[in-house]
């Protein structure tokens, strides 16, 4: 087991007492596939009475250690075997899953679940497509069930069809929750090389290859990295990497401890911590002010690319050393709306996409949390979306896209979404068409990087 010296995470009470230090996420996967019948009614069954079975004390023991030891545990979640592998055993609506898996959050008390999912990237499976063309309604007639769509791989290449279809779900799901500030896009990721042990929203999902139950753990910090480097403003580009890789370190520490209590109080193992610097729209816990207190003017002015750089890789070298397993996604997240100097940034237009995609390159997940105009096609949508995937493809790491389309909005209006979603501008596109592109479908093939063995 993991020791953890109670002195390290006393030195961590500034931290949480002023630097917005906190673990964001405890994630409980849950594996389905036991509860796979060719009658959908009984497999909804199963699915309501495993998941309650498993998660019934999540909350109350999140909430426990939280007291205990006065690390604030801001969200408590459930992810979930991805539902088309389910709905390929049973056929019918799979809309009744939807539904089943958000009755089950209601009575467990979780704020999000994860996993109305399909694997997609190297073709269609059965059930697959039907489920990715349930996910705007899904979305729209629950509240906390999160969505997601693995359309590459460095392995497999990029599914076209898969990325056409995609961009049309996307403009569904904004349509579909135009009455909700369009709030169905943003529980939704197209990923490429998605990891099957994310705790983070809304992309986690509960791979095929993880235990029955297993805990995960996503921390937080961007604030703590910030007041670290505040304290040494004349510091080398050396000494500021070396100052985040101690203090992303000592983040980790807490998230350790977290995630051991978790599992030993909930009889189920411990699986990884998720060492990602998430955001949130305080003033306080940006990873943007971070690359503002290297040196920069404003994120998105040229340097921006390279202090994101030297972040993502400094938060991985401390964190690696801090616990028995790291896992998921484990980086910087650069989510716009869920920013606070990413916000600023975007309303002052030197936050443009396409800076914001090459960052993506050099740090955790991708195009995340963006609001594009409400008439962006969805061609437009798609090659965003393969863009991406092929920034993930050929550089070995995650990708993903949650981008949305601000129906009845235009550049410069904003979406409020509220909470850890944040408030987001509209930002502007090119907007020539690549429709012909996207039109042909087909596949994108693996780059030379597959051929490994």
């Amino acid at each position: 087991m993991f020791e953890i010296n109670m002195d390290d995470i006393l030195e961590t009470i500034g931290m949480i007492e002023n630097e917005n230090l906190d673990i964001r996420t405890i994630t409980m996967g849950i594996s389905l596939l036991d509860c796979c019948d060719s009658d959908i009614n009984k497999a909804c069954n199963k699915i309501y009475e495993k998941i309650v079975r498993k998660a019934e004390n999540l909350v109350k023991t999140g909430e426990e250690i939280s007291r205990e030891y006065g690390i604030p545990i801001i969200n408590k979640r459930v992810s979930v075997t991805p539902i088309s592998m389910i709905l390929a055993a049973s056929g019918g609506n799979p809309l009744l899953y939807a539904k089943t898996l958000e009755r089950a959050v209601n009575t467990i008390g979780v704020n999000f679940l994860g996993g109305y999912s399909a694997l997609v990237q190297k073709g269609f499976a059965v059930g697959d497509e039907v489920l990715i063309r349930s996910i705007p309604e899904a979305l729209s007639v629950t509240d906390h069930i999160c969505s997601s769509v693995n359309i590459g791989s460095t392995t497999t290449g990029i599914n076209m069809d898969a990325v056409k279809l995609m961009g049309e779900i996307i403009k569904e799901a904004a349509e579909a929750t135009k009455d909700k500030e369009c709030i169905g896009p943003a529980k939704l990721v197209v990923f490429c090389n998605a990891p099957e042990d994310n705790p983070f929203m809304a992309g986690a999902f509960h791979g095929a290859g993880e235990p029955d139950c297993v805990i995960n753990v996503g921390i937080s910090g961007p604030g703590v990295v910030r007041a670290a480097l505040a304290k040494i403003p004349e510091a080398n580009i050396t000494e500021v990497a070396e100052m985040v890789k101690r203090t992303a370190f000592k983040i980790t520490r807490s998230g350790q401890l977290v995630a051991n209590e978790a599992s030993k109080r909930l009889g189920v193992p411990f699986g990884i911590v998720d060492l990602s610097l998430a955001p949130t729209p305080e003033v306080g816990d940006s990873v943007a002010h971070i690359l503002e207190e290297m040196g920069l003017e404003r994120c998105g002015t040229h340097g921006t690319t390279a202090c994101l750089a030297l972040l993502n890789d400094a938060v991985k070298k401390g964190g690696v050393m801090a616990s028995s397993s790291v896992g998921g996604l484990s980086g910087a997240f650069i989510p716009v709306s869920e920013d606070a100097g990413m916000i600023e940034a975007a309303r002052s237009g030197c936050l443009t996409i396409e800076k914001l995609e090459a960052m993506t390159a050099v740090c955790s997940v991708g195009l995340d949390m963006i609001v594009v105009p409400g008439d962006t096609t969805p061609s437009v949508i798609s090659a965003i979306i393969a863009d991406e995937a092929a920034i993930g493809m050929v550089n070995s790491k995650t990708t993903a896209v949650r981008i949305i389309p601000a129906i009845g909005k235009d550049v410069g209006d904003e979406l409020n979404f509220g909470g850890l979603l944040g408030s987001g501008p509209v930002m502007k596109l090119n907007t020539k068409s690549p429709a012909k592109f996207i039109n042909r479908g087909g596949k994108i093939p693996a780059p030379l990087q597959s051929l490994k063995n």
